[in-house]
């Protein structure tokens, strides 16, 4: 087994080194521009059509574009947000946020155009709902030739889909109950089995639809816990801004129990940290973006770039500006008893219960997006036939997660999330062309027809 580890962990080395950083970075950027930097531009234009996206329309598709963005935010606001922000700061130091930053800003256009692409290659399967994502868009818009292509990001997706999206996130909420409240990890487990096989017995619409309601809930009450954080903490805050700046081109030194970094690791852990937060690139947001109801495929992408600005623009940088404001980053703690430390330290006594909390409907919430993923990517490998047996192994790996040691499982899913992306950035990259054009048609055409197709 330890054989296996080291390798898996030399694969997870080079699958998130410099090539990758260098592909998602540059695939983003490319997109960026040849959006003419529509998804920093058209930020207002995308919240307008999600408000106006709550109410079920017409158009084609199986959810409303609001519920297909809270299914998408729910697979990634999470452990990323907490976690995965401490972690980036512990190992790449204040730097690594503003590296987070940047990969947010060109993620948008990459989550815009995998949503263009999941609409405009989406298909309907043999029960009437509607599939899409990479591996649809991958067959249908690079051709038949590439199914190989499609086959393997399926295959990554579906796999990975218990590790990142179900084990480690039943673990985390396990974990979290037992150090807070003292409920047994098995307990937990069967609880969050329970309710999770309740849901995903009524299929997308219950999902987005306990996600609808779910999600702004659970964003709003963590944002207004971090906000307490840093009114209280005001004054630091200029300074936390400065500690990020600086260090994201210069070296953080070391200091307290932070062991200082280079600009090398702000770089490389800001990005791998913002990417496992937003998921921009990985192409499991697209899946469930196939399914909304919306007029075309530019609307759903303009709703659906929203979802790494509020995830990472948002909510990161609210854990990120708590952990630097309150001074605890050079406390030597790292990922989720870094976040909390930051709490506490404001909110004695009652901070340690909200990153518990907090954390608890995060992880619960992601593990509903993503079985959606999951189900979706073994759907196209295996037909609508795997469907219920999925749904009844994901919720029983719920109960696994929660009672054992997950150090593999998290190594092999974090590595599996970037195979996942390198087939879905090279059909992004391949067609860029059909999402140009299809954007440009949009608002050449926007205000000249009432019954604008797109």
């Amino acid at each position: 087994m330890e054989q296996i580890t080291d390798f898996v962990g030399l694969i997870n080395g080079w699958v998130w080194g410099v090539p990758m950083l260098i592909l998602i970075l540059g695939a983003g950027l490319f997109l960026t521009v040849g959006l003419r930097f529509l998804s920093i531009l058209k930020i207002p234009f995308g919240f307008s059509l999600l408000w106006k996206g709550r109410i079920p329309g017409d158009d084609a598709g199986d959810i409303t574009p609001f519920n297909a963005l809270m299914t998408s935010l729910s697979a990634t606001i999470g452990t990323g947000n907490i976690a995965g922000v401490a972690t980036a700061i512990f190992l790449g130091g204040p730097g690594a946020v503003f590296w987070m930053w940047m990969t947010a800003l060109v993620g948008m256009a990459t989550k815009y155009a995998e949503a263009v692409c999941a609409v405009r290659f989406r298909e309907t399967d043999e029960n009437g709902n509607y599939v899409g994502g990479p591996m649809y868009y991958i067959q249908n818009g690079m051709g038949a030739k590439w199914k190989w292509l499609a086959v393997v990001f399926a295959l990554f997706a579906g796999i990975a889909g218990f590790g990142i999206g179900n084990m480690v996130q039943s673990n985390s909420i396990a974990d979290a109950l037992h150090t807070n409240f003292g409920v047994p990890h098995l307990y937990t487990g069967i609880i969050a089995a329970l309710l999770v096989g309740a849901v995903l017995l009524g299929g997308i619409k219950r999902i987005s639809t306990v996600a609808g309601a779910l999600v702004p809930f659970m964003a709003a009450l963590y944002i207004l816990s971090a906000l307490v954080i840093l009114v209280i903490n005001a004054a630091e805050i200029p300074a936390a801004f400065g500690l990020i700046f600086k260090h994201a081109f210069s070296p953080a030194a070391a200091t307290g129990g932070f062991a200082g970094a280079a600009v090398w690791a702000a770089i490389r852990f800001g990005v791998a940290r913002g990417v496992f937060s937003n998921e921009a690139g990985l192409g499991s947001a697209p899946i469930a973006h196939a399914a909304a109801q919306t007029k075309g495929p530019v609307s759903q992408g303009l709703v659906a770039m929203l979802g790494t600005f509020i995830d990472t623009i948002i909510v990161c940088t609210f854990t990120a500006l708590a952990i630097l404001s309150t001074g605890v980053w050079t406390s030597g703690a790292t990922g989720a008893a870094l976040t909390s430390a930051a709490f506490e330290a404001s909110l004695p006594g009652l901070g340690g219960p909200v990153i518990a909390i907090s954390l608890a409907i995060f992880a619960f919430t992601t593990i509903m997006g993503w079985s959606y993923y999951s189900e979706r990517s073994l759907q196209y490998l295996f037909g609508t036939g795997i469907i219920m047996p999925f749904r009844a192994v994901w919720s029983l790996a719920v109960i696994v997660g929660a009672t054992i040691k997950l150090s593999f499982v998290w190594l092999l899913a974090d590595t599996l999330n970037a195979m996942m992306a390198i087939p879905n950035l090279i059909a992004l990259l391949v067609l860029s062309p059909v999402v140009f054009a299809i954007t440009k048609e949009f608002f050449d055409t926007r205000g000249k027809s009432e019954n604008n197709p797109f």
